[in-house]
């Protein structure tokens, strides 16, 4: 009894052990279907849309007046609704954006805020509120087509609407809309949509956005998409139709979403004649607004209004610039069959920058984006030049990028000018055609748009370094303080370090699978996909990963899972070698004495580990096989064939670790005796049977005398320091640092 007992203690205690050494299995290469949505008619198992896939459209007639003696905007739309889901409506919602500057709005309420000592006037301002600004949309009535009043519900930053009557599937409803709301000064309160004031020649600059109630997204996935504007989480809108009309003071100049209708109108003939000149010049861009020109009218400052048409077909929002100091250029770019122009408008601050820039920025942009998703269809790409933004709309961006008062500027303000236009422009495809729910997904705008962003900046800018997007800029945020990490799969409004994760990391993400996992033509193919079969739909993170994988037949569930679910990171380790080369026989007749040059890869003869080469390979036998091996198998193998390819070979034995959770593939340096190197590249397959440990046999010609992983910085691991064999003594100056 007591011996059986001491077995069971024995057993107990080796069952504590091997649990202490081998860790949990997190399924790693697991599939996500528990986790993505169900597949059903309207969104397949493949990514595509499904047969019945189905979404709203919403048309606007607008009427807008900016006031530029109060900085405030006075509009009227009527709004035509078209019911193409299955469901029956009874309640429309709309988005009111700019309630979050209204008095009590939800944004303010929910703001953590600290105080501390010497804070400057400005940061107080705007943290606490300070500043005297009546903000928010002033509803002034809403009514049926027939002008009678709806009722209606504001909730913060939205706003239902009863229906007197319910809205059948394949039916539209028509109403409008009356409103004003006061503009926000820049220098106070920064947001997407301000205006800048110039001292110097008492004339202001204005971007216009989120400036009309604009409807909701409802769709398959959720129903209504009436999430708050919390300031963070940008936008879900439908696709529509836009007629716009924007009275401005006679000598303005405006860019706005959408094709110019009445250019005869608000234009001289000397404009008029440039811009059609623009529509033919491919190889530099034609000056339509003068910088002269619009010196001249900062000073005349017209009473006189005029009234701008714009006309827009699919497209999710719109938005407009407008001064009196703008100065416009504008250039044809071949795309497919389409002749879009690239235009910038700025005021004298912007140049000689702006001039020399931006619209070559613009062009670059929609050139290679283009290639990469679907051609451009819209008439224009415009770059709009204001203080301290980075915002897209449909065709139209505001973009930073200012020189010094006496025009000079540094490579970074040239730098940083180049990358926000790239960026914002390339929105018009993250999301303004591939039209994902910015509100809940940043990720899918912000980070593929990130993506194609570094594919441009590395084509048509070889000359700067940017690195947003590659896997060595973002090592320091992956070392970085775990518990304000988020996952990328995370609603916008939760998020912390919100640049670093729904920019940098997801659009450093696909630049690994481009570079280093997929390669680039397999990525490419399935990439142009996604774009394809979502162009002026809504996708989901489920629809991106699934069409991924079905364009490609690579299986990606193991990086979804461990770069968009988890905060997980790469640290691979090489933590043994062992180098061998096979036995050979001398004569020995009876061979009774297999002998051969024995060694040891570490210098003192303990642990074979690959310390140094100085000591020779360890021997190693291969053996003829024995026969009761063949089972069933008539035929044998040749043992001596097999023998020779192994003869006079290096051969290693490799043990790798997985330390940061995150699989990722394997990416080996060799360095020979010789000098020679290679690369060899491991799926992170290998990582499959184990997480966290890995042990491979790889077979040389060459005696190798140094071993590198991740040699060229490309997943992202934060600890380089145990990537090299032979082992590099650290100093104590570097032991201090891992300490502290």
């Amino acid at each position: 009894m007591k011996r059986i007992l001491k077995i069971s203690l024995l057993v107990v205690t080796m069952q504590a052990a091997w649990a202490q050494e081998t860790p949990k299995w997190q399924g790693k290469f697991e599939q996500l279907d528990q986790i993505l949505p169900t597949p059903n008619e309207y969104r397949s198992g493949s990514g595509a849309p499904g047969p019945k896939y189905w979404q709203q459209k919403a048309d606007y007639v607008i009427n807008v007046e900016l006031n530029d003696e109060n900085q405030s905007v006075t509009g009227s739309e009527t709004i035509t609704y078209h019911n193409n889901s299955p469901d029956v409506l009874r309640y429309l919602w709309l988005q009111l954006d700019q309630n979050k500057l209204a008095e009590g709005n939800m944004t303010q309420k929910t703001r953590a805020t600290t105080l501390r000592d010497s804070v400057d006037a400005k940061t107080a301002g705007s943290t606490y509120n300070l500043y005297d600004f009546d903000g928010g949309f002033k509803i002034k009535s809403v009514k049926d087509a027939g002008g009678k009043e709806l009722p209606h519900l504001v909730n913060y930053t939205m706003m239902r609407i009863d229906l007197p009557q319910p809205l059948n599937p394949g039916q539209k409803y028509t109403f409008s809309i009356d409103w004003s709301y006061n503009i926000n000064d820049g220098v106070r309160v920064r947001e997407r949509t301000q205006f800048e004031y110039f001292p110097e020649d008492g004339n202001y600059s204005y971007v216009i956005a989120q400036w009309f109630p604009r409807m909701c997204v409802y769709d398959d996935y959720e129903g209504w998409q009436n999430k708050q504007f919390l300031g963070q989480g940008e936008f879900a809108l439908p696709f529509g139709d836009y007629k716009v009309k924007i009275t401005v003071p006679a000598d303005h100049i405006v860019g706005a979403t959408g094709q110019l209708k009445n250019a005869e109108a608000v234009l001289s003939k000397e404009q008029v004649d440039r811009l059609n000149k623009a529509k033919t010049s491919f190889d530099k861009p034609v000056i339509i607004a003068t910088q002269q020109e619009a010196v001249q009218r900062e000073k005349t400052k017209l009473k006189e209004k005029k009234t701008w048409e714009f006309q827009a077909e699919n497209v999710r929002d719109f938005a407009f610039a407008t001064s009196r100091k703008f100065i416009w250029d504008a250039q044809a770019v071949k795309i497919g069959s389409k002749t879009p122009l690239a235009m910038s408008f700025y005021p004298k601050e912007g140049n000689p920058l702006w001039e020399k820039e931006s619209t070559k920025a613009v062009k670059n942009a929609i050139e290679v984006y283009s290639r990469m998703t679907i051609d451009y269809p819209y008439p224009v790409a415009i770059s709009v030049h204001a203080a301290h933004q980075g915002m897209e709309y449909p065709m139209i961006c505001f973009n930073y990028g200012r020189p010094a008062k006496d025009g000079t500027y540094t490579p970074a303000v040239r730098k940083g000018m180049i990358g926000v236009i790239v960026h914002e422009v390339g929105h018009n495809f993250f999301p303004m055609i591939i039209n994902n729910d910015e509100r809940q997904t940043t990720w899918m705008d912000e980070g593929v748009n990130t993506f194609v962003q570094l594919v441009t900046e590395i084509e048509r800018y070889p000359d700067v370094d940017f690195d947003r997007g590659k896997p060595a800029a973002l090592v320091p945020y992956m070392k970085g303080d775990r518990t304000t990490m988020r996952p990328l799969m995370i609603n916008s409004e939760q998020v912390i370090q919100f640049g670093n994760e729904q920019y940098a990391k997801a659009g450093t993400g696909l630049f690994m699978l481009r570079e280093t996992i997929m390669g680039r033509e397999l990525f490419d193919k399935a990439f142009k996909e996604y774009a394809n079969r979502w162009a002026f739909k809504h996708p989901k993170p489920a629809d991106f990963f699934r069409t991924m994988e079905d364009a490609s037949a690579v299986d990606l569930d193991w990086f979804w899972k461990g770069w968009f679910y988890t905060t997980d990171v790469c640290d691979q380790s090489i933590d043994q070698v062992k180098w061998f080369k096979m036995r050979k026989e001398e004569t020995d007749p009876e061979k009774k004495n297999l002998k051969v040059k024995q060694g040891d890869l570490n210098a003192d003869g303990s642990e074979k580990k690959f310390d140094n080469f100085n000591n020779g390979p360890e021997p190693f036998s291969l053996t003829n096989t024995d026969p009761r091996m063949y089972g069933e198998f008539r035929s044998t193998i040749d043992d001596k064939a097999i023998m020779q390819k192994l003869d006079n070979k290096n051969i290693y034995e490799v043990t790798l670790s997985n330390k940061g959770g995150l699989v990722m593939p394997v990416i080996i340096q060799w360095t020979y005796k010789d000098g020679s190197k290679e690369i060899e590249r491991i799926p992170a397959e290998i990582w499959r049977i184990n997480e966290t440990k890995v042990t491979k046999v790889f077979v040389k010609d060459k005696e190798v005398t140094n071993i590198v992983i991740d040699p060229y910085q490309e997943v992202t691991d934060i600890n380089a320091q145990d990537n090299t064999f032979p082992k590099t003594a650290s100093s104590k100056f570097d032991d201090f640092k891992k300490k502290n």
